[in-house]
């Protein structure tokens, strides 16, 4: 038995060292036969424990993986089966700020479990030894020069990195500083996923606001949107039911894989086909194909892309 408590204020840094340390315990097992996760505000612990009592079916270990545990103030089942775990069964726990039950902290430490901090406390070797690990792991190949960019905006938000690297999969061949910086914007400016979380959510006013501010050429703002509907495009129809099989897929960190897959579930099959069509179209808009300002065809497409997405019923008087 093995036992990890991972824990960070950075949703996801976090998300990226569970990611590696689950990929990590199953090794080259099935992970669909290994890997059971709770995630989400309405689990218990009652199922985590039971998965956790389960002995393996057809592998040899089985990896028990449970999310966000800090909101438990009671963690009385997880204690009473950390004081007898099964060997055959790898528990790893997440939480996110300071807080903890003393029982939980006392329990885990006393099972012999690892408690490992993520994102935090990194001094400026170890950042820079993180983005290397990033960076050598990502489709993206930057040159000396693009790479210190990058760093430089980064700043101490590390968390930053793995959505950046999305938005950078776009370019092809070894980046420069100059093909980055359009990207990183100026200090203060906002960072493209402000402006994808606005359409994802419905937001057109926001949405609107976002582009307006971003300061980046309409060609890449295109090409941003682009690859946020791509990644929803590859997941449409896919057979992927949780964030880590569409992380592997997508080949992105877990947590920027489970906003892509929220959105396909939301927008469903139509809604991702029509957000490509309108992509399209306002691609040759831009190239010609209509005689509006540049800044105009964008305004458009991020107003229609922003009504593709569910709005909340209003509530009931």
């Amino acid at each position: 038995m093995s036992l990890y408590l991972l824990r960070g204020d950075n949703e996801v840094l976090l998300g990226d060292a569970v990611a590696e340390l689950v990929a990590r315990l199953v090794g080259e097992a099935d992970r669909s036969l290994v890997v059971e996760e709770f995630d989400g505000d309405d689990y218990t612990l009652g199922p985590v424990v039971d998965a956790a009592r389960t002995p393996p079916f057809l592998t040899d270990r089985r990896v028990v993986v449970a999310r966000g545990v800090e909101r438990f103030t009671d963690p009385a089942p997880l204690t009473a089966y950390l004081a007898d775990p099964l060997p055959t069964t790898d528990l790893v726990l997440t939480a996110s700020g300071e807080r903890l039950p003393k029982a939980l902290l006392e329990a885990v430490k006393k099972a012999g479990g690892e408690s490992v901090a993520t994102g935090a406390g990194r001094n400026r070797q170890e950042r820079s030894g993180w983005i290397d690990e990033r960076l050598a792991a990502s489709e993206v190949r930057l040159d000396p020069s693009a790479r210190t960019a990058v760093a430089e905006w980064l700043g101490e938000d590390l968390g930053r990195l793995p959505a950046l690297l999305e938005t950078l999969a776009v370019l092809e061949g070894r980046l420069t500083r100059a093909d980055v910086e359009p990207f990183l914007g100026e200090a203060g400016s906002v960072p493209p996923w402000d402006l994808t979380d606005a359409i994802d959510k419905g937001d057109t006013a926001a949405a609107l606001s976002m582009l307006n501010r971003m300061d980046r050429h309409p060609l890449v703002v295109m090409a941003i949107l682009q690859g946020h509907y791509e990644r929803m495009l590859r997941l449409d129809g896919a057979d992927v039911s949780d964030r880590s099989s569409a992380a592997a897929l997508l080949k992105v960190s877990p947590f920027q894989a489970g906003k892509a897959l929220d959105q396909v579930r939301r927008l469903g099959h139509d809604g991702v086909a029509r957000a490509v069509e309108l992509l399209a179209g306002a691609d040759l808009d831009l190239r010609g194909q209509k005689s509006w300002p540049p800044e105009l065809v964008m305004e458009v497409l991020v107003a229609r892309l922003s009504r593709l997405a569910p709005r909340a019923a209003p509530a009931r008087r």
